[in-house]
C-alpha cells in the first residue's frame, strides 16, 4: 500500500534537515564533498599501504582496515542521505533502514576497539622499539584485527534483534537523517530499561574502556619521549602518535557525548549536528590528519608516482 507521497506505509521517514529546507542544498553540497573526500583519500591509504613495500609494517596494517572500515561506514549512510536530500521523499524502505542501521552501530564499535589496537601499536613500538617486530607479529596483527571486528559484530547483532522488536505504535518518522540506534529507540511507544541498561553496559565496553586503555597507552608513551634524546626519533614519535590521538579526540568525544549521555537530555538540533560531525566530517578528515603529518606516507606516494611515471615513459 502507498501513501500520498509515494512511499509504502512499511517505510520510514527521515525528518533530517526537513524542517530547514534552506539549508538542505547547502547540508548536500558539504556533505558530498566530505564523501568524495573520504573515498579518495581512505582509498588512497589502502593502495598505498599495499603497494609500497616499506609499508608493509602493523601500524599500516591497522591503518588500512581504519580507511576501509571508515570507507564502508560513510557509505551505509551517504548515498541514502544525499538521495533524501536532493529529492522530495525523505523516505527509506524497512529493509534499508535495518541495514543502515545494523552497519552503522557494527562498523562503529569495531572502529572504537581498532582505534585501541592502534594506539597498544603505537605503545610497542615506542616502549619496546627492540622487541618491536616480536611483539607485533602478523598472526597477532591479524588476531587483534578480527577480534575487534568480531567483537562489533556480536554487540551489533544483540542491539538490533532487541531495538527492532520494540514496540512502535505505527510511528514511522525517524529524528535523524539515517536509522542510528537512539533515533530508533526514540521512536518505540514503550520505555525499555533493559535495553538503556544494555546500551549503556555495551557503552563503557566499547567507548570508555577502550578509552581508558588510549589514555593509558598514551600516558606511558608520553613518559617515555621525555627521556627520548634523538631529536629527529622524538619528532616522529610525535608525528605519529599525534595523529592517532587527534583522530581518537574526534571520534570518541563525539560518540561517548551521544551515546553515553542520557537521550532525553540531547535536542535534537545538538543530536543532528554531532551526528553529522562523526558520521561525515571525521572519516573525511582521518585521510588528511595521517599523512599531513606523517613522511612515510607522503614519501610512498611519491615512490609510487615516480614508478608509474617512469614506467609510462620508458
Amino acid at each position: 500500500m502507498e501513501t500520498s507521497n509515494g512511499s509504502s506505509e512499511t517505510d520510514f521517514i527521515l525528518l533530517g534537515f526537513s524542517d530547514r529546507p534552506q539549508l538542505e542544498r547547502i547540508i548536500s553540497v558539504l556533505v558530498f564533498i566530505f564523501y568524495t573526500a573520504t573515498l579518495v583519500g581512505n582509498t588512497t591509504i589502502i593502495l598505498v599501504s599495499y603497494l609500497d613495500t616499506q609499508l608493509h609494517t602493523p601500524m599500516y596494517f591497522f591503518l588500512s582496515n581504519l580507511s576501509f572500515l571508515d570507507i564502508c561506514y560513510t557509505t551505509s549512510i551517504i548515498p541514502q542521505m544525499l538521495v533524501n536530500l536532493w529529492g522530495p521523499k525523505k523516505s527509506i524502505t524497512y529493509g534499508g533502514c535495518v541495514l543502515q542501521f545494523f552497519f552503522a552501530l557494527d562498523l562503529g564499535a569495531t572502529e572504537c576497539l581498532l582505534l585501541a589496537v592502534m594506539a597498544y601499536d603505537r605503545y610497542a613500538a615506542v616502549c619496546q622499539p627492540l622487541h618491536y617486530t616480536v611483539v607485533m607479529h602478523p598472526q597477532l596483527c591479524q588476531k587483534m584485527v578480527l577480534t575487534a571486528w568480531s567483537s562489533g559484530l556480536g554487540s551489533t547483532l544483540i542491539l538490533c534483534s532487541l531495538t527492532l522488536k520494540l514496540p512502535r505504535c505505527a510511528h514511522r518518522k525517524v529524528d535523524n537523517f539515517f536509522c542510528e540506534m537512539p533515533a530508533l529507540i526514540k521512536m518505540a511507544c514503550v520505555y525499555s530499561k533493559v535495553i538503556e541498561i544494555l546500551v549503556f553496559a555495551l557503552g563503557v565496553v566499547f567507548l570508555l574502556v577502550p578509552l581508558s586503555l588510549i589514555l593509558i597507552s598514551y600516558g606511558v608513551i608520553t613518559h617515555a619521549v621525555v627521556r627520548i634524546k634523538s631529536a629527529a626519533r622524538w619528532h616522529k614519535v610525535l608525528n605519529t602518535c599525534g595523529s592517532h590521538l587527534t583522530v581518537v579526540t574526534l571520534f570518541h568525544g563525539t560518540i561517548i557525548y551521544m551515546y553515553m549521555k542520557p537521550q532525553n537530555h540531547t535536542s535534537q538540533d545538538e543530536g543532528l549536528f554531532l551526528t553529522l560531525f562523526y558520521t561525515i566530517v571525521t572519516p573525511s578528515l582521518n585521510p588528511l590528519i595521517y599523512t599531513l603529518r606523517n613522511k612515510d606516507v607522503k614519501s610512498a606516494v611519491k615512490r609510487i608516482f615516480w614508478v608509474e611515471k617512469w614506467s609510462a615513459t620508458s
